[in-house]
């Protein structure tokens, strides 16, 4: 099948399905309108879609090796101020990362494959996950199977991008970490509570805080091999309630962000401890804990550099492609690649006018439509000859 001509040939129904995904934007791990969506959908493709945890996996196929492609569908706990005629209704959700347009692709890339099933060479996984801002949506539906009946052999996903760049470019990274790690942490201070006029009778956890706040800095500037990418952000600090009053407690949120295993590792176990430390310095305490975090995304180099030349065969216009692309921003398919050899790419979904001003996760940011047949066409098309390509044993040597 030409996936491209036939992918161009559904441009309607992929803006269409792009679109209920974006007025219908939904954030978080439950996800019941876009799960219900996508479940229909595959079933009038002719698929057999199952819930898997809090999203949605489907097989098609002919047996053999199994590739798995990974679509997200979450938006962001944020306005949208695009100005389209489709946006969120509600003023609270938006889809400001381009999760919209995955969706749609994978859904679309599901019907083109199931048409040309009978030449497929093997086993096609499809993902359609929840929650991947809050880095929840995978570890959820690895937890409830998804790498499992059938194991994939590799795993493939796409993200699309906003800005300058046309449609037509793509980028990856076949040479190191594409993508950091990420550990969000909540540290709660306590101490004592006093009034402002007795200072000596309190244990001042804002003054804890300030110095937990320095210390983390010191983690970067004098125990951090210069050689690893690391930053620690503390985006919260809150404690008090009147002017005139030292409160109990305060608490301390934020991120530690790195592009080595070995540096994020470190960095989470000395956070802990200088966190305590100078808690217990000061006649307070420190309880500290992690509540989400992934491993920076470290795709196959081997497998990366095949899936560019399956890429290239397509006949896009202005196609391209930029290796050794890299992000601090972090990506819960880390968690995919992590235990599947895996390929993550970027497809530029940008103009180059005006409307390509405004980046991702900004309540501006718009995403051209002519991608998404592109998308479409690239995972169809990469599957198909990635299994071509690796034809089970079985197959290679069939019995006489």
């Amino acid at each position: 099948m030409d996936y491209l001509k036939r992918a161009q040939k559904l441009q309607g129904e992929l803006v269409e399905n792009r679109r209920y995904f974006h007025t219908n934007a939904e954030v978080g791990l439950h996800m019941p309108k876009a799960k219900a969506y996508v479940m229909k959908k595959l079933k009038e493709y002719g698929l057999t879609p199952e819930e898997c945890g809090e999203g949605v996996a489907a097989t098609l196929g002919r047996g053999g090796k199994t590739i798995l492609l990974r679509a997200d569908m979450d938006a962001l706990p944020m306005p949208e101020e695009s100005g389209l005629p489709f946006a969120c209704p509600t003023g609270k959700q938006a889809h400001a990362c381009g999760h919209d347009f995955h969706a749609a692709m994978l859904l679309s890339a599901a019907k083109l494959l199931k048409e040309d099933e009978a030449s497929l060479k093997g086993t096609v996984k499809f993902m359609f996950q929840p929650s991947e801002e809050t880095f929840e949506g995978s570890r959820n539906m690895i937890e409830n199977g998804i790498l499992e009946n059938p194991k994939p052999d590799v795993a493939l996903a796409y993200h699309v991008g906003p800005g300058k760049l046309p449609v037509g470019v793509y980028m990856y990274n076949d040479s190191g970490t594409m993508m950091f790690s990420t550990d969000v942490f909540e540290i709660q201070v306590r101490g004592k509570g006093s009034h402002g006029a007795y200072p000596h009778l309190s244990v001042d956890p804002i003054n804890i805080g300030t110095h937990i706040y320095l210390a983390l800095q010191e983690l970067i500037a004098r125990e951090s091999n210069p050689m690893d990418a690391c930053l620690i952000t503390v985006g919260e600090f809150s404690s008090g309630s009147a002017a005139n009053i030292i409160p109990e407690s305060a608490v301390l949120k934020g991120t530690i962000r790195t592009n080595s295993v070995e540096a994020r590792e470190k960095l989470v176990r000395r956070l802990r401890e200088v966190s305590e430390a100078t808690a217990s310095a000061y006649g307070g305490s420190a309880a500290v804990s992690f509540p989400q975090g992934v491993p920076p995304l470290v795709c196959d180099a081997a497998l990366t550099r095949e899936i560019a030349g399956y890429m290239d065969e397509l006949p896009i216009p202005g196609i391209a492609g930029y290796p050794g692309v890299a992000s601090s921003a972090s990506e819960d398919f880390a968690l995919i690649a992590e235990r599947v050899p895996s390929v993550f790419m970027y497809l530029s979904a940008g103009f180059a006018d005006s409307r390509g001003d405004y980046p991702a996760h900004n309540p501006k940011v718009l995403f051209n439509e002519d991608v998404l047949p592109i998308g479409a066409a690239c995972l169809a098309h990469c599957a198909s000859r990635w299994l071509a390509e690796h034809p089970a044993e079985s197959a290679k040597n069939p019995l006489p």
